[in-house]
């Protein structure tokens, strides 16, 4: 997004012109930022046999996924809905990984007829699985290695406490499920966190995975998920990727060296590829001043963008409407009947009621995790697509409320 002539666009066109011609609120997202993202991660590792998986609960919109497609990239899926959406977008099975989490055997099943690659996450179900398929269906296994990494609590998954992956000191316990019901492990997997900014803390949790790969003689993958920081704020740091693409691509040459085979080298980047390609945008219904605070009130809320709410999230707020306005103080906050507050105290061009507010950095974990909370209506999508606006959701209404809802007739 730039500022040109006094307006802000997003490659060419103006969010004030999306407004106007699909209203408020509105989820944008822009293809040429998921490109950049897409090919800076691909183009850091050149050395490596690279497959990049979209992690699409980040923004599962099927016009999204089929972008991702076109690009080469496959699929990570932690649902059995997200599997089906990509077989939809045109992803063949071999691309899509199936990593779910606490689910049932009979889930999972399913995901095995679709013909996915199935990642497994615990020993229990590891043993059913082996039990029932043996060596006719290949897996993949999930590790946790035990650290902490993370922006936040709420998003750090490779701890010792975390509900996610099989303990590392389980390993022999693994060996004897594989070994038992003779299984074909094909691929290893690892995710810890969210936003981590240290390259040395995915170097930590990949000399881990790599020393446990040794245990496994017919791996064709090493998957080392994602959670590569981006920049939320003006100067704030993110995960430099060309230097951990170096770092990494040396040492996963030697490790393939010492294995006696050339492994691919995955990822599973979601909120990576799409945040920063995300607008949120929304308008303002009432700007009323307390005892001690100015506030922006807006024609959404949490149910809409729980982010800043969820985990304490931090997003650039402007004013599309008065860009190059006096800065003042607003604290900007939503219209469900609970505090659900975007922003406390930041300076924004001054605001009038009626102006246009646009959130930047909302293409991950906006749209998927929103819902109809105060049975208010979910907000349409659009995407840019080389310098023209199309809509790839539409807006819900009174129908969607209750297109589910089994009305009691004759007993009420």
């Amino acid at each position: 997004m730039e500022l040109l002539n006094n307006q802000y666009v997003i490659d060419g066109v103006p969010l004030q012109d999306l407004i106007e011609k699909y209203d408020s609120p509105l989820y944008v997202y822009e293809t040429a930022k998921m490109e950049k993202q897409y090919k800076q991660l691909v183009n850091s590792f050149k050395s490596s046999r690279v497959k990049v998986y979209y992690a699409c609960k980040a923004l599962s919109n099927i016009n999204v996924m089929r972008f991702f497609c076109k690009l080469g990239a496959g699929l990570d899926a932690v649902s059995i809905q997200e599997v089906m959406l990509g077989l939809e977008a045109g992803y063949e099975p071999a691309d899509i990984i199936y990593t779910p989490n606490c689910v049932s055997l009979e889930e999972i099943n399913l995901a095995v007829k679709k013909g996915v690659r199935i990642n497994i996450d615990n020993i229990s179900i590891l043993e059913q699985f082996g039990h029932e398929h043996g060596n006719n269906v290949p897996v993949w296994i999930r590790i946790n290695p035990h650290i902490m990494a993370g922006g936040h609590q709420k998003i750090s998954t490779g701890h010792i406490d975390s509900k996610f992956g099989i303990s590392i000191y389980q390993m022999p316990h693994v060996q004897r499920v594989i070994e038992t019901n003779n299984m074909l492990v094909e691929g290893l997997h690892m995710h810890t966190g969210s936003d981590i900014l240290d390259v040395e803390v995915f170097m930590q949790g990949i000399e881990i995975l790599l020393d446990t790969a040794k245990g496994f003689p017919d791996l064709e993958c090493i998957d080392i998920g994602s959670g590569f920081k981006v920049a939320y704020r003006e100067g704030d740091n993110y995960t430099d990727i060309e230097a951990f693409g170096h770092s990494l691509s040396e040492r996963f040459k030697d490790f393939c060296t010492d294995y006696g085979k050339d492994l691919i080298l995955a990822f599973e980047p979601g909120k990576f590829l799409v945040s920063e390609a995300g607008y949120f945008l929304a308008k303002v219904n009432v700007v009323k001043q307390t005892t001690s605070t100015m506030f922006a009130g807006l024609d959404t809320g949490m149910n809409h963008f729980i982010r800043p709410m969820f985990y304490d999230a931090y997003h650039q707020i402007l004013n599309v409407s008065n860009p190059s306005g006096k800065l003042r103080i607003y604290t900007v906050v939503g219209y469900i009947c609970e505090t659900d507050t975007f922003g406390w105290n930041r300076k924004i061009s001054e605001i009038s009621e009626g102006d246009v507010l646009v959130f930047k950095n909302t293409g991950a974990y906006c749209f998927s995790m929103s819902s109809n909370y105060n049975s208010r209506y979910r907000p349409a999508e659009v995407l840019i697509h080389n310098k023209k606006d199309y809509l790839i959701r539409k807006r819900e209404n009174i129908e969607d409320l209750t297109r589910n809802q089994v009305i009691l007739d004759n007993v009420l």
